[in-house]
């Protein structure tokens, strides 16, 4: 059977898809490496915190992209043997080829949009939560919301009041040194009650009662899923708490009861879940917190 030389213009075509899908799939290889070194050469959990929360599934969105384009000139090729000549099959091939890359970018889409949130999710949380290191070398102390209060000019209370800002203070004791790190206070999706997934976004707030000097206000805040579209709105309080007594002259108080049998403590951390303590007194509770490392235990 006398071999047929397919037109230069196919010759030329499948060359092309062969040296394209090379191309793509190199660059979608190339993001993914150039982002996690970037990420890697991060030092500050802050900084690190806010390049994942911008730019880690944008970047993973551009290498399914290429991945995609990649997989329709593979498919391009197919059957480039039996053609010799510009016809119908090369136009319904390249049909399925545009249809093949379409679905492999949108699943990835699908799956960066609406599952890999939940993995971002827990990479920020170790970010923010991880103990930071003060300048002599010892841990930092992450502040309560009540503690914090003293180290926040009225302007950073009044963000965190109405969320649109939330500030955590890390403090090392011994030195007095304070780190204040500025978050915004909805850079992440909550995970919807509906669908599971981590796609419950805020539509709008409304404050529906100002604070007053007789008592804290109310705001509400109103979500939507953006895969699902299920609704909820949530009151929060907002506080008219002006100012805050030094965190350093508060303690733990516990009541005295002679009846006491055992003192429990459930402690709770977002990396590492949560632990209980029994002790047989007051006074053991009360010596354990205030020597109590959440990493040593």
């Amino acid at each position: 059977m006398e071999y047929i030389e397919p037109s230069p213009f196919l010759a030329a075509w499948h060359q092309a898809m062969i040296i394209g899908a090379i191309i793509m799939i190199a660059a979608g290889i190339l993001i993914y490496l150039v982002y996690n070194l970037r990420l890697s050469s991060i030092k500050s959990l802050h900084a690190r915190y806010d390049f994942i929360n911008t730019k880690e599934i944008e970047n993973y969105k551009l290498v399914f992209y290429c991945f995609g384009i990649a997989a329709a000139l593979i498919i391009n090729r197919y059957g480039m043997d039996k053609l010799k000549d510009v016809e119908v099959w090369f136009f319904a091939r390249l049909i399925i080829a545009i249809a093949g890359g379409t679905l492999v970018g949108y699943v990835g889409y699908l799956v960066l949009e609406y599952y890999y949130p939940s993995v971002v999710h827990k990479k920020l949380l170790k970010c923010r939560y991880t103990p930071r290191v003060a300048s002599n070398g010892a841990k930092m102390r992450l502040l309560s919301e009540e503690e914090e209060d003293v180290h926040l000019d009225l302007g950073m209370q009044a963000e965190e009041n109405i969320f649109s800002i939330d500030y955590d203070v890390w403090i090392e004791e011994k030195s007095g040194e304070v780190k204040i790190e500025k978050y915004a206070g909805h850079l992440q999706a909550l995970q919807c009650n509906s669908c599971g997934f981590y796609t419950m976004k805020v539509l709008r707030e409304e404050v529906t009662k100002p604070a007053t000097p007789e008592g804290p206000g109310e705001l509400v805040k109103y979500y939507q899923c953006s895969y699902c579209k299920s609704n909820r709105a949530t009151a929060y309080n907002i506080s008219n708490k002006q100012s805050a007594d030094d965190y350093r002259h508060q303690k733990y108080k516990f009541k005295s009861n002679n009846d006491v049998d055992s003192v429990k403590i459930e402690v709770h951390s977002t990396i590492k879940g949560k632990k209980h303590y029994e002790f047989q007194n007051v006074e053991e509770a009360q010596r354990f917190l205030s020597e109590f490392d959440f990493d040593k235990s």
